[in-house]
C-alpha cells in the first residue's frame, strides 16, 4: 500500500500542479526493489494538451517514482545500496545529489496522460570509489508506462548518487 505521508513528503519539492504520482506500491525480489505506480496528469505544466504523454512528462514521472522508491527502500531497508541511509539522509540528498547520468525513453504507442500506470526497478546499485575521487552510488534502472488503451513507453536510466553518507 502507498505510504501517503511518505508520498506527500517525497513530492514536497514539486509545484502543486506538477505532482503526478498518485500511488505507489514498493516490493523487493532477489534484493532488487521496484515500484508499481499510478499517475494522472490533468494538465501539462508547460505546454498545451498534446493528447499523449510526452518526453518531459515521462522524465518528471520517472523522477517522482524513483524518489518514492528510494525513500521507501530506505525506510523499509529494501534492496541494496541504501543500507547505511536514514530518511534524513534521503531528504538531504533528494534534490542536490541524485543525478540522472543517462536517460532514454522509447515510445511504442501513445499513452493517455490523464490516467496511466508505471513501474520501475533498480537493476543494480553499486558503490564506486574512483581513484582520487569521492565515492558515489551508481544505479542502473528500468521503467515502463502503460494505459488502459494499450499505450506503452519504456526506458532506462542511470543514476549517480553523489555526496553519499
Amino acid at each position: 500500500m502507498t505510504d501517503e505521508a511518505l508520498l506527500a513528503q517525497v513530492l514536497t519539492p514539486y509545484k502543486e500542479h506538477c505532482k503526478y504520482l498518485r500511488s505507489a506500491v514498493v516490493t523487493e525480489r532477489d534484493g532488487r526493489a521496484s515500484a508499481r505506480c499510478e499517475f494522472a496528469i490533468p494538465e501539462s505544466c508547460y505546454i498545451d494538451d498534446t493528447g499523449h504523454l510526452n518526453s518531459v512528462e515521462v522524465n518528471i514521472c520517472y523522477n517522482q517514482m524513483m524518489y518514492y522508491l528510494v525513500a521507501k527502500s530506505v525506510q523499509e531497508g529494501l534492496g541494496t545500496g541504501f543500507e547505511s541511509w536514514t530518511l534524513d539522509d534521503f531528504w538531504k540528498h533528494q534534490l542536490p545529489d541524485i543525478l540522472i547520468a543517462r536517460f532514454t525513453s522509447n515510445f511504442r504507442r501513445p499513452v493517455n496522460p490523464h490516467a496511466f500506470s508505471g513501474e520501475m526497478e533498480f537493476r543494480t546499485v553499486a558503490r564506486r570509489a574512483p581513484a582520487g575521487g569521492s565515492p558515489f552510488l551508481h544505479a542502473e534502472t528500468a521503467f515502463r508506462y502503460w494505459d488502459a488503451d494499450s499505450g506503452r513507453c519504456d526506458g532506462e536510466a542511470t543514476l549517480a548518487i553523489v555526496n553519499i553518507p
